[in-house]
């Protein structure tokens, strides 16, 4: 189409722009940078793409096990992630997150951070999907895009609903909010709830200091309570009010990679006391049943 990128027509925020020719006669401008440069292991792959008379279609490799809103809600199967799992998950979307605000130049905003935007592939590695929203900020100093709100209403940033402007912050909050969803497994707007929204009613629940009912009761209270009180602090901090009280994503993966390894010490220390239980059970037994000399 650019005749291998024979003739730039300038740059903006998407990158480098490619005079291109389509159907032989048809003049384009073609923006290449963006998709080309976004490759990460968190984040769904481009494949290609399909166009064919009306048809128009970007193809991405295919996620066996769905998305993180399908296995929270029970919609497949009876099978209940783990706190563990809950946590790998987590990371994973953070990390993919972290390179989209640190590893692209310029930096990327999703703008569609949201628990059905997080597939999992035959491992249950959670990769970011879905980036029609996405936006590039342009190059220079700026620190914020000015554009018009756009996203899923639960998730969306307060402040950038109120301004427009859009800040890497923006995607921090709807971050938040899906970890909100994670610990708690409840409804983002739950109308009948003394507090409807999900923050609130956390926020009420904290001040209780009533964690074990903020916990998803279908984890029947099998989680370490420093990684959970860990991983609450940093929703929290996530959703703070004013994007200035957020923090970056790499902080966040950071302090959710330090729940993961305290919920894995925790399972593992609990798996130990229980090998040592079964061997003292086994010895015990073991002289009971055997004769005592005579």
């Amino acid at each position: 189409m650019t005749n291998k990128f024979e003739r730039a027509l300038g740059e903006g925020g998407f990158g480098v722009v490619y005079h291109g020719c389509v159907n032989g006669t048809q003049q384009v401008a073609v923006k290449v940078e963006l998709l080309m440069r976004v490759h990460h292991i968190n984040l769904v792959s481009l494949i290609g793409y399909c166009d064919e008379g009306d048809h128009l279609a970007l193809i991405y490799e295919y996620m066996p096990n769905g998305d993180l809103k399908q296995h929270l809600s029970g919609e497949r199967g009876v099978f209940v992630l783990s706190w563990e799992n809950r946590l790998r998950i987590t990371v994973d979307a953070a990390l993919g997150l972290e390179y989209l605000h640190t590893g692209c130049i310029p930096p990327i905003v999703h703008r569609g951070i949201k628990t059905t935007n997080i597939l999992l592939d035959q491992n249950f590695q959670a990769k970011l999907a879905d980036f029609g929203l996405s936006r590039s900020f342009p190059t220079g100093n700026e620190t914020y895009v000015s554009t018009v709100v756009a996203g899923t209403p639960g998730y969306l940033d307060p402040e950038y609903y109120q301004t427009n402007w859009l800040t890497e912050k923006s995607d921090i909050y709807s971050f938040g909010i899906v970890l909100l969803e994670i610990i708690t497994n409840q409804p983002i707007i739950q109308q009948f709830r003394e507090n409807p929204h999900l923050v609130e009613w956390i926020s009420h629940m904290i001040r209780k200091g009533d964690i074990r009912n903020i916990m998803d009761p279908n984890l029947h209270q099998n989680y370490d309570i420093g990684s959970v009180w860990k991983a609450i602090e940093v929703a929290m901090s996530c959703v703070s009010p004013s994007s200035a009280g957020r923090p970056t994503m790499s902080r966040v993966a950071t302090d959710l990679k330090e729940c993961l390894i305290s919920e894995i010490s925790s399972v593992r220390e609990n798996l130990d006391m229980e090998s040592k239980s079964s061997i003292n059970y086994s010895m015990d037994l073991y002289t009971e049943v055997i004769p005592k000399a005579r």
